[in-house]
């Protein structure tokens, strides 16, 4: 039933971003509302998915490849919801639920059946740290796309060659400002997700840190957040500074996802790209 359900969620994400790109060549707010209104129940049938997955399986469902970019879209749809209650963007709203999209389309060529979970797996640390981790990286998703626009704004101002998509972007200092609020929620929760991940660590292993690839990875990004928000907040680093390191932190941050699993041996490889 879950990937019945999972497919008519992609399905929803897919047209929802047909539907933003449309509103955004055509600059029209009442197709942009309906587009939202599509993502918002596609994120509905997508946590009805994700709840009956978690049924079936008997554990929370981010164990393998399939999941977990699952559950990483789900994060990411409800996080951009969450901040374009305040800031309405149509063009941020197009680029992000492509980017949903896309990850969901990538899961659906993972293999979708439920496994045995891995005895070490079998914690309430699961759903805390894979939850906590993922929050944060869903919020620095959108700090990059913010990041995308800004330079893609700034560069059309510097040049002063205009195309339509010009008077489709949020101002420079709208942009700035999402990727601020982003760093200021994402960086607490990537924090959270990586002392929590010690805590598993201990209780499983016997160590609280064992210099895994993913774990050295983390800390890599998480180095890379914390010197862009000590930059943001004693040097005063925006704009396009900020926005390039938004930019190089998220590259850090989809490898730690995705290249460590799959390529570095390690704690936390999947077997393939299987799941």
């Amino acid at each position: 039933m879950s990937i019945l359900l999972y497919k008519v969620a992609l399905l929803m994400y897919a047209l929802a971003t047909l539907m933003s790109l449309v509103a955004v060549v055509r600059n029209r707010g009442t197709e942009g509302r309906r587009a939202r209104l599509l993502l918002l129940l596609a994120f509905g049938v997508h946590t009805i998915t994700l709840i009956v997955r978690y049924f079936e399986a008997g554990y929370t469902p981010v164990t393998n490849l399939h999941e977990s970019l699952s559950f990483f879209a789900w994060a990411l749809a409800g996080v951009f919801m969450l901040f374009d209650l305040q800031v309405r963007m149509q063009v941020m709203a197009a680029a992000t639920a492509t980017l949903v999209t896309v990850f969901m389309l990538f899961g659906s060529l993972m293999p979708m059946q439920t496994q045995d979970l891995n005895p070490v797996l079998d914690s309430f640390w699961l759903p805390i740290h894979v939850g906590l981790s993922f929050l944060g990286s869903a919020v620095f998703t959108v700090a990059f796309v913010a990041a995308i626009l800004y330079l893609l704004q700034e560069r059309m101002l510097k040049s002063k060659k205009f195309s339509a998509l010009h008077y489709r972007l949020p101002s420079l200092e709208t942009l700035d400002r999402v990727n601020y609020r982003c760093l200021k929620f994402g960086f607490p929760l990537m924090t959270m997700g990586i002392i929590s991940g010690a805590v598993w660590a201990e209780s499983a292993w016997g160590t609280y840190w064992s210099w895994d690839p993913k774990e050295s990875w983390a800390l890599i990004t998480w180095f890379l957040y914390a010197a862009l928000l000590h930059g943001r907040l004693t040097v005063g680093w925006r704009g396009r500074r900020a926005a390039i390191f938004a930019i190089i932190g998220f590259c850090f941050l989809l490898f730690t996802f995705l290249g460590v699993n799959l390529l570095l041996p390690g704690l936390h490889s999947y077997n393939s790209m299987s799941g």
